[in-house]
Parts: C-alpha cells; structure tokens; sequence
C-alpha cells in the first residue's frame, strides 16, 4: 500500500500545477527583457563613445558578473519570497525601461556617462540575479527538483536567443533605443501585476502592491507616449543646430541638421558632412582619381551613400555606368527622395548611368561576379572607429578590391586626418602598399573637419596628378599639386598594416582622437 502511495504522489509531482506552468513564462519574458537592457546599454555606448567590441565586452562582462552577484544575495532574502520578487519585477521595470533615457540625459548633460553606463548595468543585472533564484524557491514546493531547474533554464535561455533576434531585426529599426527599453521596462511591469494573480495565496496586502505596480505602469507608459519628443530633445542638446531628420535603422542612426545657412548630416552622432564645405571633401576624394585615368568609363563607389561623390563622378563626360554599394538602403533612400540632399547632389542617384546596391561592401567585392572590371573605385567609407568599420580598411579588403580593377586602375580612399590621427592615417597608406598598391597619399583642408587625408593608389606606378577639370569649386591645377606636399606635423611615420585578425587600426585610431575630445 505504501508503494501504492509513493507511486501515486512521484506521479503527481510530474503534473506541474497551473500557476507553476504559466510562472514558468515568466522566466523566459525576464530572461527577454534582461538581455535586451544589455543590448540597448551595449548599443547605446557604442553610438556614443565608439568602439563597440570594447563597450559591447565591458557591457557583457559587468551584466553577467552582477547576475552572479545577484544570485549570491538571493541567499540572504528568507521571507516574503513573493512579494520579493513582485518588488524586484517592478524594480528592474523601472531601472531598465528608463536606462536608454538616463544615459541620454547623462551624455548631453554630465562629464559622467561612463559611470552611470556600467552603474544601470550593474543595477539591472543584479536585479535579474535575484529574480531566477527566488523564483525558483517559490517553485520548489510544486516542481519536481531536475524540472525545476531544467525548466527555468531553458526558457532563461530561449528568451535571450529570442530578444537577441528581436533587437536587431525589429526593435531597433522600428522603435530606437529609447522606446524599446520602454517597452520592455512596461513587460517587466506587467510581469508585476501578473504574478500577483498568480501568487496571491502567498502576498499579503494585495491592494498596496497592485497599486504600486499600477503606479510603475503608468511611469512607463507616460515616458514611451512621450519617447520620440524626448530623443529629439536630447538629440537637439546633442547637436547644436535644429533637427530636421532623424531615423534609426538597423544599421545606425541618421540625423540631419541645419542651422547657419547649411545642413549636416550625423551617422551614429559622427558628422560626415556639412553642406557649407562638403564640396571640397568630395572633389578631393574623386578628381584626383580621374586625373590618374582620365578615360575612365566605370566607376565603383564603396559607401558614399549621400551620393555627393556620385555627383562629382558625373561631371566627366566619359564616365558610362557607377556602380555605388552603399550598406544601409535608408541612406540611399534619403539621398535620392529627400530635397534637401536631392538637390546638393544634384539627383546624382537617380542618373540612369547609376546602380545602387545596398550591401556589405567587402561581401559584394569578393561574391559579385556580375560586374566588369572597373577603371576607378572611390572608397567613402565613415572612420574605423569600430571593428565592423575596421575591416574595410584591411589587406583582406584592399585585395579583394584590387581584383576587381582593370591593370592600371586608380583608387581613392578616405582615411582620416593626418594632423589628427597621424598614424592612423599611414596606418593605411603601408595596408594598402601591404596589399600591392602603389600609392600616393594627400591631405586638403576641409573647415568641418580640419585637415582631412586620403590616399590615392593604383595597381601600377604613376606619378602624382597636376591637371584636373576646370570649374570645380576648390581644386585647380596648382591646389591639386599642393595637396601631395605634407609638413612636417603630418609627414609619414611608421606604421603597422592593419590586418583582418588584428585591426591594429581600430585601436590606433580610438586612442589618437580620443586626445582631441
């Protein structure tokens, strides 16, 4: 009779009540909500500060480390257990649904983001530590031991897998940082109040404690009414000039300004041009390229969404089809629809003589296979100041480029400033000779930027361009000449070849123009 009865209650045990079962989706919508605080802390930090390996890896290691931290607190919280954790939902609501507007604020009006960063960090992860802990012991009375722990794991993992997914397929792209950790500081809310239902036997006052998640709900859901007025406001005490367009897409922020009779366009909070002075940037970048192969016909452009280059480009006869791979199609998009770019590059995209492909340039170098060797590539891309930019700035990227010219091509690459970033800026002239160009390197003043750098090359020797076309609005014969003559300040020093599995440059470049912000 007694192994009657044991079999009967080891046959109870493995029907998991209700209220457990529907606790169980709690864990995986904490799990959820835990990961995508850290990818927008992560994300959010490498807008503002660069580097995203170093903040994404620092992100990581205090939110996993204050986890660990968590748990071992757990240990210490003996009653109460569910009020516990219904404080603890609310409390990880609020910390995390208002991180991204806390670390707005603390970039556009403190000297201290870097502490309050890993600070919401540390606060968030340990709070997420507590919460798996004690609901686990809320649990133990009703869940069999191994399907307790079997079953908390495995929704805390396939939660993270799914939030990892969502973050850059859906909630950057449609809702920006701020929104999102709203959203889901409101998930962790709700999670609140639902789990009062679900352990009502075990709360005391209910009235108090679903007010105080009534309250927590309404925080949120006032701040994400009001999330796009507020970035905006942030962004306007980011910039100094009106915002007139702002957009997150999966691949980073654009931001158009204007003030002072001339518009800017900001990728990720870094400026890339401005309308007053842009026209020099471009006509450096490219006519020194047409002078080194005046017959060219067929034109690649790597970046170079905003299409400004694509316009200079235009302006010789001979020129038949470009070819522009830019990454980001909303950039391009922008260029070709909006007027106010439309009409400063002159509905260069829109030219039937031009191809836009939006893809990762280095992908389209080595996989295409569609296209004819080109005469000229003009390499537009931002500065490295992160390893996803870095590669397009490698031996690997350079000869795969190479591969796709004709024998006496010529290339112009951007590549920073040579009064700013010095080495940087021979860093990549010796990877493109590590490569096997022959190159010519120049610089050009441009007021937005200060001195700019680039570095002309070509697969043979040649000699550097004295001629270009006439009627431009900076460069002239004698201008042309004058940009391949380097001072003192910025002449060659030695440099290491920044290589795919190292990105020496990535690091050269953060630590050179972190002396100048």
């Amino acid at each position: 009779m007694a192994e009657v009865d044991s079999a009967a209650s080891l046959d109870g045990a493995k029907r998991v009540p209700l209220n457990a079962s529907l606790l169980f989706i709690s864990v995986f919508l904490i799990a959820a909500c835990g990961l995508v605080y850290e990818l927008v802390a992560g994300t959010l930090a490498s807008y503002l500060l660069g580097d995203s390996v170093l903040q994404f890896s620092t992100v990581i290691g205090v939110y996993l480390s204050a986890m660990g931290l968590g748990s071992y607190l757990s240990k210490f919280i003996h009653r109460g257990l569910a009020q516990r954790f219904v404080d603890l939902e609310l409390a990880v609501a609020l910390v995390g649904g208002f991180s991204a507007p806390i670390l707005f604020q603390a970039f556009a009006h403190t000297h201290a983001f870097r502490p309050t960063l890993y600070g919401i960090v540390l606060a968030v992860g340990t709070l997420v530590g507590l919460e798996i802990p004690i609901l686990m012991r809320i649990l133990k009375d009703q869940v069999r031991f191994k399907d307790l722990v079997a079953g908390v794991l495995t929704l805390d993992y396939i939660g993270a897998l799914f939030a990892s997914l969502l973050f850059p397929l859906l909630l950057m792209p449609k809702l920006g940082l701020v929104r999102t950790s709203l959203l889901f500081g409101l998930l962790n809310a709700a999670v609140g109040l639902w789990s009062t239902f679900l352990l009502k036997s075990q709360l005391g006052t209910l009235r108090l404690i679903r007010m105080r998640c009534a309250v927590v709900l309404t925080l949120l859901a006032i701040g994400l009414a009001g999330a796009h007025k507020f970035t905006l406001a942030v962004e306007e005490e980011i910039f100094s000039d009106e915002i007139v367009y702002a957009k997150d897409t999966p691949y980073q922020r654009i931001v158009l300004t204007r003030g002072r009779g001339s518009f800017q366009l900001f990728l990720n909070g870094n400026l890339q041009f401005s309308s007053a002075d842009e026209y020099r940037y471009h006509e450096a970048l490219v006519h020194p390229a047409f002078a080194v192969k005046p017959d060219a016909k067929r034109i690649l452009v790597c970046g170079g969404g905003d299409g400004l280059a694509v316009r200079e480009i235009l302006k010789h006869p001979g020129v038949e089809r470009v070819v522009l791979v830019d990454l980001d199609p909303a950039m391009t998009d922008m260029a070709s629809h909006m007027p106010l770019l439309r009409e400063l590059n002159g509905k260069s995209l829109l030219d039937p003589r031009v191809k836009v492909i939006n893809a990762d340039a280095m992908v389209w170098v080595a996989e295409d296979r569609t296209e004819a060797p080109f005469d000229i590539a003009l390499v537009d891309f931002p500065d490295p100041n992160a390893y996803a930019l870095g590669k397009l700035y490698t031996t690997r990227f350079y000869k795969l480029l190479r591969r796709r010219l004709g024998p006496d091509a010529a290339v112009s690459v951007q590549s920073t400033s040579p009064l700013m970033a010095r080495k940087s800026f021979w860093c990549i002239n010796a990877t493109m000779e590590a490569a096997g160009f022959q190159t010519r390197p120049y610089h050009l003043a441009v007021p937005s930027f200060a001195v700019w750098g680039y570095v002309l090359a070509s697969p043979r020797a040649f000699d550097v361009p004295r001629q270009t076309l006439p009627d431009l609005r900076y460069l002239s014969d004698e201008a042309m000449t004058a940009m391949f003559a380097f001072p003192k300040d910025m002449d060659r020093v030695p440099a290491e070849v920044n290589r795919l599995d190292n990105q020496v440059l990535v690091h050269l470049y953060t630590r050179e123009w972190k002396r100048w912000s």
